[in-house]
């Protein structure tokens, strides 16, 4: 069974997974990673360009697709982290304060930032479409 889940990154890090052909969640955390399976589906959400630096992006910036293969550790400029093989079906830009209103995982669409203090969490199929539909 599909799972959908929102990953927190800075926009980087975003094109760096597309790049080398793997996703990474909550900062590279070996429990995160085991946390998707191939086939899952996952958006990244880029609050700023970098991690907590950076112009402010406030948008999803990635859409894709946890391939088969076991998580696996990698060097992000000096820092490990856990990773898994994935696909970057769409690598773009689409704001997400549009979407707050219809998004099922944002509670108050007021304080809609706090829908996103986590750094990996599920949402479901429709919030997931919704997402998707909205890069055209």
């Amino acid at each position: 069974m599909t799972r959908y889940w929102i990953g927190v990154v800075g926009a980087k890090h975003a094109e760096i997974g597309k790049d080398r052909g793997f996703c990474a969640f909550s900062h590279g955390k070996k429990q995160a990673i085991s946390r998707q399976s191939p086939g899952d589906r996952f958006a990244y959400y880029g609050p700023r360009e970098g991690y907590k630096e950076g112009a402010v992006v406030q948008a999803f910036v990635a859409l894709g697709t946890v391939l088969e293969g076991d998580p696996y550790e990698v060097d992000f400029d000096g820092n490990p982290g856990w990773v898994r093989p994935a696909q970057t079906d769409i690598f773009a830009r689409t704001p997400v304060k549009p979407l707050l209103e219809d998004l099922a995982f944002v509670s108050n669409p007021k304080y809609w930032g706090m829908a996103f203090r986590r750094s990996l969490f599920e949402i479901s199929a429709e919030d997931y479409a919704l997402i998707e539909g909205a890069y055209g």
